[in-house]
């Protein structure tokens, strides 16, 4: 009777001591699921918590526009050979006299004017022939001008007309490029693709390449993967036009019961709650609590009265999205529930998890789980 009253006395005492353990707080990832939920609107907290679902998929699904607008789309192809301001061109004038030509020395019928640029109002100077328009035509356009200035000074000049260097119809090229620089509109490099080729291609992984272009004081981006599987998005360039290849720079943020709690950088153009976790290691099978996996984020005001069936929000509104992967359809919804930048994906810890590490606190082990067991069944 007395080694039953010990027992029992002993099972107490330890429970007693467990109970004043975990009342002190012990180390732990992060809140637990009860202490989440106090955190929503339902208890005067400010944060609308949200289980996912195929509707809460899809009013969620918001990703961001990818593509340039009409005003880049729109404009057309430049001419490869249309001259600019700053070109240089090279003009070559063949006389038929003998004596006394007019631009070159008694005896020379050839005369050649190489590095001619064009001006920043699009004009060249050719001697006897004075200022002419050069800008926005074609070297053989510009060859039939110069030939009228000049027919009638000497007798049926024969002009050619090159376009040296293309300077003036240049675009910059920087970023994660083979080889950044300035690069001229021929006919190869009249389109984003053809100029990015030219550049020595992109450095960085396709998937998280995204392509920048700036006209003026426009600016228009594009996912790289986007730029070759729509041709829509392969717009035709503009002198000027400054193109930037970076990667992109979204992340978002894991936390709890992974693999790994660290900030994450998004390696596709799309990630799912499920890739999410996944990319982290999955979660820890000794701590995760597969039916507390949460997601925390500001939601614009559009899509939050999307979620809630509402229409009086105003501003971003602080969700928290629930995922229980141990439901039938779990793992499917946290596959089709997208993440987006800034996102806090956190794991809550299982509940037995507290327990034994209040025990190992106590005993030094969590082996003493069994030896708990054991004395409170009397064996």
């Amino acid at each position: 009777m007395n080694k039953v009253i010990s027992r029992g006395a002993r099972a107490a005492t330890l429970l007693a001591l467990v109970g004043a353990v975990a009342a002190c707080g012990l180390p732990r990832s992060g809140p637990n699921k009860r202490e989440i939920y106090q955190g929503s609107v339902l208890n005067q907290g400010d944060a609308f918590i949200v289980s996912v679902n195929d509707r809460v998929t899809r009013a969620t699904s918001v990703v961001a526009a990818s593509g340039f607008s009409d005003a880049f789309r729109k404009a057309g192809l430049i001419g490869s050979d249309t001259i600019s301001p700053g070109d240089i061109l090279s003009l070559t004038v063949y006389e038929n006299v003998r004596d006394d030509p007019l631009l070159g020395n008694t005896g020379q019928r050839v005369s050649a004017l190489t590095e001619v640029q064009v001006d920043g109002q699009g004009f060249i100077f050719v001697p006897y022939a004075g200022r002419i328009k050069a800008a926005g035509q074609t070297p053989d356009g510009l060859r039939q001008a110069i030939t009228r200035k000049l027919d009638t000074q000497t007798p049926d000049p024969q002009i050619t007309v090159a376009r040296v260097a293309g300077d003036g119809s240049a675009v910059t090229v920087a970023g994660a490029v083979g080889g950044q620089g300035v690069y001229p509109i021929e006919r190869p490099t009249r389109l984003l693709s053809g100029m990015l080729a030219r550049a020595g291609g992109v450095a960085i992984e396709p998937e998280a390449a995204v392509v920048k272009v700036t006209r003026g004081t426009q600016t228009g981006q594009v996912w790289l993967t986007d730029l070759y599987a729509n041709p829509q998005n392969d717009i035709a360039l503009r002198p000027g036009d400054r193109i930037t290849v970076e990667r992109d720079t979204r992340a978002f943020v894991a936390m709890g019961a992974t693999g790994a709690q660290t900030r994450v950088p998004f390696e596709v153009q799309n990630v799912s709650a499920l890739e999410a976790i996944a990319q982290v290691g999955g979660l820890n099978t000794s701590l995760a609590d597969p039916t507390g996996v949460f997601v925390f984020r500001n939601e614009p005001a559009e899509v939050a009265n999307a979620v809630l069936g509402r229409n009086d929000l105003t501003g971003d509104q602080r969700f928290v999205y629930v995922l229980d992967l141990t439901q039938p359809t779990g793992m499917f919804e946290a596959r089709d529930f997208l993440i987006r930048d800034g996102d806090t994906v956190y794991v809550t810890e299982a509940p037995f998890v507290q327990w034994t590490k209040t025990i190992a606190a106590i005993t030094g082990t969590s082996s003493a789980v069994a030896s708990l067991t054991t004395v409170g069944s009397g064996g």
